[in-house]
Parts: structure tokens; sequence; C-alpha cells
């Protein structure tokens, strides 16, 4: 694989300190939410982090750059969902052969992942009882093989442009159904209880957009 490229911008240095999942996803964590309030985005690594927001893609992309500068592969899964929804990016390690992952939200649900699972499957169905609507339909239908982000050379690292290349390649990429339509019929609705769980969020949305 190819080394991380020795770039020479500023917001790339915090990159150094981060050498652990728990710096990295506190490191997520700290970031405000980008609640795209003047058009969607997807910003590339660099310039999430001049924003200073992020939304689960963008924070995909950046946990995945920082696994990338400490030697490892920048591996993010696409958890899809019914249509009506939206789907959850979330990036992997691994440790002892183990898989865990980052993951960026503004919710109690659908969040980091310990190393504790034994292969992509275990850790995505991890996310299945979380992955509810607000009338508490379940809606994670399948998930992607582990993409790599470095077969797109090093541009998305720190370009200006949207990324629209990745979020396309992600359509395109092998999914694995999680089940048959009619088992799906047969789910249970997430209690009220887990819908009020659902509803707390880290960040607030501002009333305005600011100018």
């Amino acid at each position: 694989m190819r080394t991380f490229p020795d770039f020479q911008h500023d917001e790339f240095k915090i990159f150094k300190k981060l050498n652990s999942p728990h710096k990295i996803q506190d490191f997520l964590d700290g970031i405000p939410i980008n609640f795209e309030l003047h058009g969607e985005t997807y910003r590339s690594p660099l310039f999430t982090l001049r924003h200073n927001e992020a939304h689960c893609m963008e924070g995909a992309l950046l946990a995945g750059a920082v696994l990338w500068y400490h030697g490892q592969k920048p591996l993010i899964v696409d958890l899809n969902t019914v249509r009506d929804d939206e789907n959850h990016i979330i990036t992997l390690f691994r440790h002892n052969g183990r898989w865990g992952a980052f993951s960026k939200t503004n919710h109690a649900v659908l969040r980091y992942r310990d190393p504790v699972y034994r292969n992509v499957r275990e850790l995505a169905m991890s996310y299945f009882h979380e992955y509810f609507k607000d009338n508490g339909k379940k809606t994670l239908t399948s998930y992607s093989v582990p993409y790599n982000l470095a077969q797109h050379g090093t541009d998305w690292l720190t370009t200006k442009k949207n990324l629209w290349n990745i979020v396309s390649a992600l359509d395109y990429i092998p999914h694995t159904k999680i089940m048959e339509h009619s088992n799906r019929r047969r789910l249970r609705r997430a209690h009220p209880i887990e819908l009020k769980a659902g509803d707390i969020v880290e960040w607030e949305k501002p009333n305005k957009p600011s100018t």
C-alpha cells in the first residue's frame, strides 16, 4: 500500500497525536456536526478540518485519513437502508484479529464500536437494532464490502471539490443483504423508550444558517 503523502498542511499535524482508536474517536466526537445549512457537502479530510464540522461520510473519510497516516488501510463500509432513510458510513479498524469501527453521528446510536467483532458481518449487524425511523421501523437492509479509499490515490485527502466520485462508487460496490423481504415484514418496531433515546443529540441544529 502506498504510504501517506508528505503533505505540508498544518491541519494534518494533529494526526500524529491520534495514535489510538480512542483518540481518533474522541477527536471525531469533538468536531461539530455538519448540518449542511448551505447545501450538501462531501468534503475532503483537509477541508473538513478547516471547516471544523463533519457528517457521517466526512467523519469516515477523516478517520480513514488518520488510519492511513499511521500505516493502516483506510477502509470504509456503507450501511445501506430503505429508500426513505439515510445510509450511514463507518470506518473499519482491526486489533488482534478483531474488527471495530469509527463513526461520526449526532445521536446516541450508530456510534463507535470496540474491536470485538470476528468479521465485518458481525460488526455491521451490531447496528441493526439501532437503525430505525421515528415511527420505530427498522431500516438497515445491507452492508457493503470494505472499500479502500487508497484506490483513489491522494487527491481525496486535500481536494476543494466535493467527493461525489467516492459517494457514487459506494452505490456500485457489492453489498450483502441482511434478510429476505418476507422476514422484514415480521420485524418488531422499536419500543418508545428506544425512540426517546434516539432523539438525544450531541449538537443542536442552529435555527438559522450562519452568514
